[in-house]
């Protein structure tokens, strides 16, 4: 399995796609089908049966997953969609800034 870039809190844009140039945060990441849910992105209709839960039933509203290679995270200092690099600080490994360099 390999390592992604992106985590659940990150703010990113969508750069791919019907929802191109929409942002959000993510809300979850999965790495086995490297996807991630964005809030309030790619949102689709759920009928959903009358349950314990949802006694009503009806069309629910919910955020799809979206492939992990057409979001790009922004860079918290330029505001602008940026690649993300790994490097090693003391004894951790940290993600940064391809645009400036700035840890994340």
């Amino acid at each position: 399995m390999i390592k992604l870039k992106i985590k659940s809190g990150d703010t990113v844009r969508v750069i791919a796609g019907d929802h191109k140039g929409s942002e959000g945060k993510v809300l979850r990441v999965y790495r086995e089908k490297n996807k991630a849910v964005v809030e309030g992105v790619n949102m689709v209709s759920k009928h959903t049966k009358p349950s314990a839960k949802n006694p009503q039933g009806g069309i629910v509203k919910k955020e799809a997953p979206l492939h992990i290679s057409n979001i790009a995270l922004i860079d918290p200092k330029s505001k602008q969609p940026t690649r993300v690099g790994m490097k090693v600080e003391g004894d951790k490994k940290v993600r940064f800034s391809k645009k400036s360099n700035q840890v994340l």
